[in-house]
């Protein structure tokens, strides 16, 4: 085996190298300008300049994010629960080739549709006037804060909803059976015997989600102009008009932080099932 070791090393290296080069040292590097003043000191400065600037939008980013990964997860278990449980074939066909969709579309691209979808005079009221149901001259238009959310778990819905579909096939169905044959409905199912046995899977893919969501750009720049908005947005500004990286790179920070915490919540909740068995 220690004859092979450096051919080993020879294979991994390319990667390693370029891991180390294009995450782990830019992420060292922004931890630092975090941390250091423009003479080049040790500093809070850019923390205290980012939650003067900033607080507003760090609060919005962290209310738009957990309330869109509450929803993801709400509308993941109703998708996964019905392809495991519908009773009607061609809906759950239906269902299963479109839900999807919203996979291999670009957040960029996303954000571009929704612009077109929410405006007050999209597709969406102008349907609805067509239709009959509102006047659209009496309708306002959803590129704000309801647009991100709207944004955020049409696309990453899909997502969490693949894994939890999968992990709903991959049961027994013997439990789900007898609760059937017991008289409990199908939402009694879900929510009492089919939720609790993945839910891991679950908090793995709503994790992954609000990590996501977190670091998008293109949604909230394209689709909410005003204030407050995204630290994502903030960051940009730092850097583009003012070349301050310093406090963009304290906002990454703090959105590190912020995708510890949900990081948090899944190494506990994993920490507390292994203890469980």
């Amino acid at each position: 085996m220690s004859d092979q070791r450096p051919t080993l090393v020879l294979l991994v290296a390319p990667a390693l190298t370029m891991v180390l080069g294009l995450f782990v040292y830019p992420l060292a590097l922004s931890l630092v300008s975090a941390f250091t003043a423009r003479d080049g000191q040790p500093s809070l400065d850019n923390f205290v300049k980012a939650f003067e600037l900033y607080g507003a939008d760090i609060v919005f980013t962290l209310v738009i994010v957990s309330v869109s990964t509450v929803l993801i997860g709400v509308l993941a278990a109703a998708i996964g629960g019905y392809l495991t449980l519908g009773a009607h074939p061609a809906a759950v066909a239906v269902l299963r080739a479109l839900y999807r969709w919203p996979l291999f579309v670009p957040f960029i691209v996303a954000a571009q549709c929704m612009r077109t979808f929410l405006a007050k005079n999209g597709i969406m009221n102008n349907v609805l006037d067509t239709l009959g149901f509102v006047d659209v001259a009496n309708l306002s238009g959803l590129l704000d804060w309801r647009g991100i959310i709207i944004t955020f778990v049409w696309k990453e819905t899909p997502f969490v909803a693949l894994l939890v579909s999968g992990a709903m096939a991959a049961l027994d169905r013997a439990t789900i059976e007898a609760a059937a044959n017991l008289g409990a409905g199908g939402l009694r199912i879900l929510i009492d015997i089919v939720l609790p046995q993945v839910a891991g899977v679950m908090l793995v893919g709503l994790v992954l989600a609000f990590v996501t969501m977190l670091s998008v750009l293109s949604v909230p720049i394209m689709l909410s102009g005003g204030s407050p908005t995204m630290i994502t947005v903030d960051m940009a500004f730092r850097v583009n008009s003012y070349s301050d990286y310093g406090v963009a790179n304290a906002l990454g920070f703090i959105s590190y932080a912020m995708a510890g915490m949900a990081a948090w919540v899944y190494l506990r909740r994993s920490v507390a099932g292994a203890e469980a068995r």
